[in-house]
C-alpha cells in the first residue's frame, strides 16, 4: 500500500465502494435463443453484486472489509444485508433507501458459461454525500479501495479522488465497462478489466497474450499505475511501469463462472492491504478465482481463505 500522508501506516482494510444487488440464477443445459422457452435444473436466490462479492472475498481473505453502498426497502433487504454482515463485513456505511434493492438475473449452461442483466434499482441512489460520509469514518483505517462500475459513473470517480487524495491504493475493476473520465486514470494504482472489458474500453481486441500486453500499455499512456488484464482459462497478464509478468491460470473444472472476477479482485485488494507483494497478492487472487468457478452461485461460490492457500500449496 501507498503510505499515509505524515508517515503513519496503521491501515490494514479494504473499503469497497460499490454495488449491493439480489442475484436470481437459473441453470440450464444450454442459454435459450431469443424467443425460445426452455426447461431449466437449478435456480438460486443469494447475495450479490460486484461490490458485495468483492467485500466478501476481502474479508474471506483475512481482511477487515467495509461496504458502501445502497439497499432498497424491499422483502431482499434482509438477504443482501445479513449476507454481508454474517461474512465479517462492515456494514456501517450501508444505506437503505425507499424502493426495490438492485437486482441482477443470471442464466448459466452446462460449461459454466453466463449472462447476465443487472438492474441498479437502489445502486443508483449511492451518492457523493454518502461517499464523503464513508470515508470520514472509515479512511484512516482502509488501506486500499476497491470499486467497480455498477453504480453511478459518477460516483466512482468521487470515490477514487477521495481515495487518492487519502493515499489509499486505488483498485478499479471496470465492469460493466463503460468510458471513464480521462482525468480519473492516474489517480488509479491498478485496474483489472477482462479480455472483453479490456477490449471495450481500449479499443482493442483482446485474444492473446500480445494483445493483452497492448492492451494493458493502453491503460498505462491513459496514467494508471498498471493494467492486471485477466482471460479466464490463459491465466492473467501484469503490465506496468517495470514491464510484463505472466500468472499461468490454475487448472480446474468450471461449473459456474459467476463471481470470479470478484473473487479475484477481492482477494487482489486483501492482499495489497496485508502487505503482500503485488506478484503475491496476484497469485493469491488468482487461486481465490480459479476455486470459485468450481462451485454454483455467486457469494456463495467464493473461496476461504485455507482452501486458497491450499490450491496454491498444491500446484506449488
Amino acid at each position: 500500500m501507498r503510505e499515509r500522508p505524515g508517515g503513519a501506516s496503521a491501515r490494514d482494510g479494504v473499503l469497497v465502494v460499490g454495488s449491493i444487488s439480489a442475484d436470481l440464477t437459473a441453470f440450464a443445459g444450454r442459454l435459450p435463443a431469443p424467443g425460445e422457452t426452455i426447461l431449466g435444473d437449478g435456480f438460486t436466490l443469494v447475495l450479490g453484486g460486484k461490490g458485495a462479492n468483492q467485500a466478501i472475498a476481502a474479508s474471506l481473505a483475512g481482511a477487515p472489509a467495509r461496504m458502501v453502498g445502497c439497499v432498497g426497502s424491499d422483502l431482499f433487504r434482509g438477504l443482501v444485508t445479513d449476507g454481508l454482515r454474517d461474512a465479517g463485513v462492515d456494514v456501517s456505511q450501508v444505506r437503505r433507501v425507499p424502493g426495490p434493492t438492485g437486482i441482477a438475473h443470471i442464466r448459466v449452461d452446462e460449461s459454466g458459461e453466463n449472462d447476465i442483466v443487472v438492474v441498479p434499482l437502489a445502486n443508483a441512489a449511492l451518492d457523493e454525500a454518502q461517499i464523503d460520509r464513508a470515508f470520514a469514518e472509515l479512511a484512516e483505517r482502509s488501506a486500499v479501495l476497491l470499486t467497480q462500475l455498477e453504480i453511478p459513473f459518477a460516483v466512482t470517480g468521487h470515490a477514487i479522488r477521495r481515495a487518492h487524495d487519502a493515499g489509499m491504493t486505488v483498485v478499479l475493476d471496470p465492469a460493466p465497462a463503460h468510458e471513464l473520465d480521462d482525468a480519473i486514470w492516474p489517480l488509479v494504482d491498478i485496474v483489472t478489466p477482462n479480455e472483453t472489458e479490456a477490449a471495450l474500453l481500449s479499443g482493442i481486441r483482446v485474444a492473446d497474450r500480445g494483445s493483452a500486453v497492448e492492451a494493458g500499455r493502453w491503460f498505462l499512456g491513459k496514467g494508471a499505475g498498471a493494467a492486471l488484464i485477466t482471460l479466464a482459462g490463459a491465466g492473467a497478464v501484469l503490465v506496468d511501469a517495470g514491464g510484463v509478468q505472466d500468472f499461468p491460470a490454475l487448472p480446474v473444472d468450471a461449473v459456474d463462472t459467476t463471481a470470479a472476477g470478484d473473487a479475484f479482485a477481492g482477494y487482489l485488494a486483501a492482499g495489497l492491504a496485508q502487505g503482500l507483494a503485488r506478484a503475491d497478492a496476484v497469485r493469491r487472487a488468482s487461486a481465490a478465482g480459479a476455486l470459485t468457478v468450481t462451485k454454483r452461485g455467486a457469494s456463495p461460490s467464493l473461496p476461504a481463505s485455507a482452501e486458497v492457500d491450499a490450491l496454491l500449496a498444491a500446484h506449488g
